[in-house]
């Protein structure tokens, strides 16, 4: 095969491996490496004994994230990491006016940042064997290899690691009529200051999830809050920034960008589910922020 027929080969397939390392990862630039470094294996393999180019990609990219995934625990336990819990996923964001209700639905479930969330709780190879199997349908006699256990075990590590997903991943309703009802008056309630109406619209067990990255502080620093009340109380510190929200996709789900003069402030996604919200995830990290787009509205 030339080196121009396997790059367009490779083409073909780089949405679908960038998928795949989008969901083991959960940021978008160690997904492009992970990418990267697929094409580099690929470049080095005899092309001739591969019988699946496809199946033979997702299978590389997924020992790509794995060994990244492990790295990253080793780097996570020597430094004490103290941002894991207020860790918020990179967002993939898009206008509404690319709302197709059916497919954003199940596009928001295999990649709402809610599951990407969850998905950071679980150790590197049941996340590999939930992803590839349970998201990516790959059979587990393909999975065993990577994770060095036989298919029986690698069935084992989905299982558990689907439970844990289950578990703890909020609720949400999938309508984006209904979600943009709760948010609007989610708010319109904030901007008015109108701290009972905030309390309407949460659920009592609630939770924000807000990133601010490592160098922000201040009223503004990263944080894990929990309970309507909190939350509510936190929705009036920033309320200044109500008027500047925009309404976006975020992985498929309804959310919001804060535009101030034509700069990103936050990104926040919304879980909502029977007319309240369960769940926000607030990406308000610079340095990350900087690297996203604010959706064109007409897409």
């Amino acid at each position: 095969m030339t080196d121009a027929l396997l790059a367009d080969r490779f083409e073909e397939h780089r949405d679908h491996l960038r998928a795949v390392a989008y969901r083991m990862l959960g940021t978008l630039a160690e997904a492009e490496d992970a990418v990267q470094e697929t094409w580099l294996k690929l470049g080095r393999t005899d092309t001739g004994e591969i019988r699946n180019l496809g199946g033979w990609l997702t299978t590389v990219v997924g020992r790509v994230c794995l060994d990244m995934l492990r790295s990253r625990g080793v780097r996570r336990e020597e430094s004490l990491d103290e941002r894991f819990d207020t860790f918020v996923p990179d967002p993939e964001l898009a206008p509404l006016s690319r709302l197709d209700p059916e497919q954003e639905v199940l596009h928001a479930d295999s990649v709402g940042l809610a599951l990407l969330v969850v998905l950071e709780t679980l150790g590197p190879d049941e996340r590999l064997a939930f992803v590839l199997h349970d998201l990516f349908a790959v059979p587990f006699d393909d999975i065993a290899p990577i994770v060095e256990r036989t298919p029986a075990a690698t069935r084992q590590l989905a299982s558990r690691a689907r439970r844990r997903v289950r578990g703890a991943t909020p609720a949400h309703d999938p309508d984006p009529g209904r979600q943009r009802e709760v948010v609007e008056a989610f708010l319109a309630a904030a901007r008015g200051g109108e701290f009972e109406e905030l309390l309407a619209l949460l659920h009592p067990d609630v939770v924000l999830r807000a990133d601010s990255g490592a160098l922000v502080g201040g009223a503004a620093a990263s944080k894990l809050v929990c309970g309507a009340r909190a939350v509510a109380e936190q929705a009036m510190l920033f309320r200044r920034f109500a008027p500047y929200a925009r309404f976006v996709l975020v992985n498929g789900q309804l959310g919001v960008v804060n535009v101030v003069d034509g700069e990103m402030h936050s990104v926040t996604g919304y879980t909502v589910a029977d007319g309240r919200i369960t769940g926000l995830y607030i990406l308000a990290d610079p340095e990350r922020l900087a690297r996203l787009r604010v959706p064109d509205p007409a897409g």
